[in-house]
């Protein structure tokens, strides 16, 4: 098992717990598994931390809930509210599970066709962007043309790729990507989409697990380019 620094990286806000309920955290998404009986215990990875000691859930309406910052409390780490996700964040989000680390993304020709097709659905737009570098431990799914871009998907994230802007009218956050791209993070429901034009087209990376961080979807958005 990973240090205990490292086990938890990301709790979802206002989580409840009812008999034996999971809560999703790390980039990994590993399941942190609770349960009521006469105290509460939180096992990750086979291991268990008993939290009878130092934390009191909370009953609301037959529901029990049991705090985030209690259970940062006993894991000893850190935890904060990332506004952007609407997420309570336990843990550096610097460690071993949220691992900044890129490798490249190794399409087949199956797969590349695949990718070629999709874009070619679309008059005038029939050039395919791909990104050429993803998060180590991802993997490419498919690929899909949706009816205004084109949806690359992997594992832990997906790269829409569109004649259309779909910021406009969101409040948004503008951040400079290390190539100098000009780009922005908004968030129309519960997943932030980070958006920026590139050549023709825009160009916008999500991660629908949340499980990756904004940090690497930033350095993923460089490596979105032509594929050849």
């Amino acid at each position: 098992m990973k240090h205990k620094k490292s086990i938890i990286t990301l709790a979802v806000l206002g989580m409840t717990l009812s008999g034996a309920a999971g809560v999703f955290a790390g980039a990994n998404l590993q399941k942190i598994t609770a349960y009521l009986n006469h105290s509460i215990s939180i096992k990750v990875d086979g291991k268990v931390y008993d939290t009878s000691k130092n934390m009191t859930p909370i009953t609301y309406k037959n529901t029990t809930y049991l705090p985030v910052r209690a259970i940062a409390d006993v894991l000893d780490v850190p935890v904060r509210y990332d506004a952007m996700n609407r997420q309570v964040v336990i843990g550096t989000g610097t460690d071993q599970g949220q691992s900044n680390e890129l490798v490249p993304v190794q399409y087949s020709e199956t797969q590349l066709r695949e990718i070629r097709n999709a874009f070619a659905k679309f008059d005038g737009f029939e050039t395919a962007y791909a990104p050429a570098q993803m998060v180590k431990g991802d993997a490419y799914r498919k690929t899909g043309a949706s009816g205004d871009g084109v949806n690359i998907m992997f594992e832990h994230m997906t790269v829409n790729i569109s004649p259309r802007d779909y910021s406009f009218g969101y409040d948004s956050k503008p951040v400079t990507l290390s190539n100098g791209t000009k780009a922005k993070w908004y968030t129309p429901d519960d997943t932030a989409l980070l958006g920026f034009q590139l050549d023709d087209r825009f160009v916008t990376l999500s991660s629908p697990d949340h499980s990756l961080s904004q940090s690497q979807l930033e350095k993923i958005a460089v490596h979105v380019v032509k594929t050849k």
